[in-house]
């Protein structure tokens, strides 16, 4: 059967190299106040995909209510331009984002939306989008870290997710070795 979609489901996130993104009470302190520290830098002729040229490309955000909560915290709402939905049972919309309350609800209103690509950001978001076959770009930023405990990017699957590398290279400056796997679909 094919997948009757036609958005893109892509992951932006970064995690510890023990594979956390965010220590138990949700601080991130460790990725976005880094220890400065000499790193080698290792540039390819295929690199991963950064930030600044990742996030322009996205027409719509799918978070989970904690994404969201620490998202609030930030100065400024750094989503503007760009459809927001945030997957909550609880949550009740403003006219900023729209509520999903299932991954099933939140596709459909990408579908209704007519998204194109889709950044979806949270643990347990991805994890959900991951298991439902959603995503099919994967860009992880590996800090040069361990925190041994927290809240982690990937939890149990019932089946392989076969990545395809598509990109890969370190930054002098943070040390983050980043990387852009394309999700193979099943039988690919």
């Amino acid at each position: 059967m094919t997948d009757p979609r036609t958005w893109t489901g892509c992951v932006f996130i970064g995690m510890s190299l023990d594979g956390f993104i965010a220590r138990p009470d949700g601080d991130l302190d460790w990725l976005t106040d880094p220890a400065v520290r000499p790193h080698t830098a290792e540039s390819t002729a295929h690199p991963a995909l950064e930030w600044e040229t990742f996030f322009p490309t996205v027409d719509t955000l799918v978070m989970g209510r904690s994404t969201y909560e620490t998202v609030l915290g930030f100065e400024e709402w750094p989503f503007g331009g760009k459809r927001v939905i945030v997957l909550s049972t609880t949550l009740q919309a403003d006219d900023r984002v729209a509520v999903a309350r299932t991954v099933d609800e939140a596709r459909g209103l990408l579908d209704a939306e007519a998204a194109a690509r889709v950044y979806i950001d949270g643990g347990r978001t991805i994890q959900s989008f991951l298991a439902a076959g959603l995503v099919d770009e994967l860009t992880v930023s590996i800090a040069p870290i361990l925190i041994g405990q927290g809240a982690r990017l990937f939890g149990e699957l019932t089946e392989d997710v076969h990545l395809t590398l598509r990109g890969h290279h370190s930054s002098e400056g943070d040390g983050l070795v980043r990387v852009t796997y394309d999700v193979s679909r099943a039988g690919l």
